[in-house]
């Protein structure tokens, strides 16, 4: 055994940092050393439009399927302590991720709230903007940051997040969520590799897709009765229909999820009605209301019972939206018009 000088020590891990901070910072993420000279700290990364500088989250709070599925698809699970899932997000049961959903604990079955976090004493919450964090209900980036509480936004939310915007596509803003908390979380080869299957499978239907005359239009029927609820374009749905090879009707609306009235349905006249399917607002019972209301009853999609079930978390930004897209690319392909 032989001894090395205490500044031999310092120059080696020094260098082994440089060469770490050079490696992350190559895959899109500026790190900053600690103090002590050992592997990088902390990591700035985008949350929506603006720079934020992360630590590695350890006691993780997500909100919804879409973004604890997130993290479970980058082998997270360990570093999330809880997840809070509102009446409408289907059973986790029924997750591919449900064995590491049972490892988590669910901390409500209702909306975000500070209180939530606070209590579970969480360093890295993960939301949309609007869904999950709210002014109205005092949960903000902002108020966490307050709190020394990091948190996290899908980037398909940003688009009108106040004073830092960010305007991705639905699927663009999927991928550009995987690689942004793979480096948050310094998994930075796993989220590339996550990204890289999804986008193959994404290409796989976009080749497959019905070419030639007009592309099917499609209403996406979230909700509502005397105004329906629907898919903008800055919602995965838009990404999904346009993929696979139809047209949503209100794709020329700069927004997420929003109301619209019935004439501006019929006069679409959809060829295929999309219905996203709750936890508390099954199905089967929107497909009744369209069949009997005299706003829908006779639209072509009606008449030829071209109805398209979309799982709730196959709707909402998160790796579910692919499957969402496999299946809806299948269906197009057989449909008849």
């Amino acid at each position: 055994m032989f001894r090395t000088s205490t500044a031999v020590l310092r120059r080696t891990a020094l260098g082994a940092t440089s060469a770490l901070a050079l490696l992350l910072t190559g895959c899109g993420a500026e790190v900053t050393p600690d103090s002590g000279g050992a592997a990088a700290a902390k990591t700035k990364v985008k949350r929506c439009g603006e720079t934020v500088e992360y630590t590695v989250p350890k006691r993780a709070v997500v909100y919804e399927g879409g973004s604890a599925d997130k993290l479970f698809s980058l082998g997270l699970a360990d570093k999330v302590h809880g997840y809070v899932m509102p009446p409408a997000n289907p059973p986790v049961d029924q997750s591919p991720w449900a064995k590491d959903y049972a490892g988590v604990k669910m901390l409500s079955d209702d909306l975000l709230n500070k209180e939530i976090v606070v209590e579970a004493k969480s360093d890295f919450v993960v939301a949309g903007w609007n869904s999950g964090f709210s002014d109205q209900r005092g949960i903000t980036p902002e108020i966490l940051d307050k709190l020394g509480i990091q948190s996290f936004m899908h980037a398909e939310s940003c688009f009108n997040y106040p004073g830092f915007p960010q305007k991705l596509t639905p699927f663009e803003g999927l991928y550009s969520d995987l690689d942004r908390l793979g480096q948050i979380f310094q998994v930075e080869r796993k989220a590339e590799q996550v990204v890289a299957g999804l986008k193959d499978r994404v290409s796989a239907v976009a080749g497959k897709a019905p070419k030639g005359g007009d592309p099917v239009p499609v209403f996406l029927y979230d909700s509502g009765t005397d105004q329906p609820f629907t898919a903008g374009s800055q919602v995965p749905p838009n990404d999904i229909i346009k993929t696979a090879g139809g047209r949503n009707i209100f794709d020329g609306l700069d927004q997420r999820w929003t109301q619209v009235t019935w004439e501006a349905v019929t006069q679409a006249q959809p060829e295929v009605i999309m219905i996203l399917d709750y936890g508390d607002q099954p199905a089967e019972k929107k497909i009744e209301f369209l069949r009997k209301s005299p706003h829908t009853k006779n639209l072509p999609a009606v008449e030829r019972n071209n109805f398209f079930i979309l799982d709730y978390n196959e709707g909402i930004s998160g790796p579910r939206n692919i499957d969402g897209l496999e299946k809806f690319g299948t269906y197009l392909r057989e449909l008849k018009r």
